[in-house]
C-alpha cells in the first residue's frame, strides 16, 4: 500500500494507520530528515529478520534505529555525560550515533562489541510515528545497492512493494545519508561523513 501523507503536518488518522501496521509486526518505508528508511517496530524480531532478507544484508551488518528523543534513546544505549552533551547539541538532526547497548536492545541487533546505532531524526512524519508508537523504529536505508538511494516513494514501492506492508509518500527526498559518529570512547570519532555537519564537536 502506498499512502500519501502531508510531509509538514501529517494527519493523525494517517499516522495511526502506519503505527498500527508497525504494532502488528508490519514493515514500512518512511521519510526521515536524510533519506527514506525501511523499518519495523524494534519489538518485532520476525520483522527484523525479514528486513535483513529484503535488503539481502548479512547479519554482521548492523541495523540502526530511530528514537523519539534522547530520553528514549537512553533506554537502549549507555549515554555518558560527554555523549549526552554532544547528542543534545546535534539532535534532532541527520546524525547516527554509535553507542554501547543496554539489555533492552534485541540480541539480533547487537554486534560482538555490543554497540548500536541510534538516530533522532528531524522529520514531522517520522516523529509523529514514534510518538504514536511509543518505542523505536528499526532503520535501514531504502537503497537499490550500497550507494544508490531511492529518493522517490513511487520507486521504493516498485522496488520493495511486494515485501512491504506500507510505503509512506512524504514527497521526494534528495539528500545524503546521515553522518555517523562513534560516541563509545572518551572522544567522538567520525565514522562516515554525510548530511550532518559535525565540525563543532570534532575540532
Amino acid at each position: 500500500m502506498l499512502m500519501q501523507v502531508d510531509p509538514e503536518n501529517p494527519l493523525k488518522k494517517d499516522i495511526k494507520i502506519a503505527a498500527g501496521i508497525l504494532e502488528d509486526g508490519g514493515i514500512i518505508a518512511y521519510p526521515t530528515d536524510t533519506i527514506y528508511g525501511i523499518g519495523c517496530s524494534i519489538n518485532s524480531k520476525d520483522s527484523i529478520e525479514k528486513i535483513y532478507q529484503i535488503k539481502k544484508m548479512p547479519k554482521y551488518k548492523q541495523l540502526s534505529f530511530i528514537c523519539k528523543d534522547i530520553k528514549q534513546a537512553a533506554e537502549y544505549a549507555q549515554i555518558q555525560n560527554s555523549a549526552y552533551k554532544i547528542m543534545k547539541r546535534l539532535t534532532p538532526g541527520p546524525f547516527t550515533f554509535i553507542l554501547s547497548s543496554t539489555k533492552a536492545v534485541p540480541k539480533i541487533m547487537i554486534n560482538k562489541r555490543r554497540e548500536v546505532g541510534i538516530r533522532i531524526a528531524d522529520n514531522p512524519i517520522c516523529n509523529a510515528l514514534l510518538t504514536e508508537l511509543g518505542h523505536p523504529i528499526i532503520n535501514t536505508s531504502a537503497t537499490v545497492d550500497k550507494d544508490e538511494y531511492l529518493s522517490d516513494p513511487f520507486d521504493i514501492f516498485e522496488k520493495f512493494g511486494n515485501n512491504l506492508d506500507l510505503v509512506i509518500d512524504g514527497g521526494v527526498i534528495f539528500s545524503d545519508p546521515s553522518t555517523v559518529i562513534d560516541l563509545t570512547g572518551n572522544l567522538p570519532i567520525l565514522k562516515r561523513l554525510g548530511k550532518g555537519d559535525a565540525s563543532s564537536i570534532l575540532d
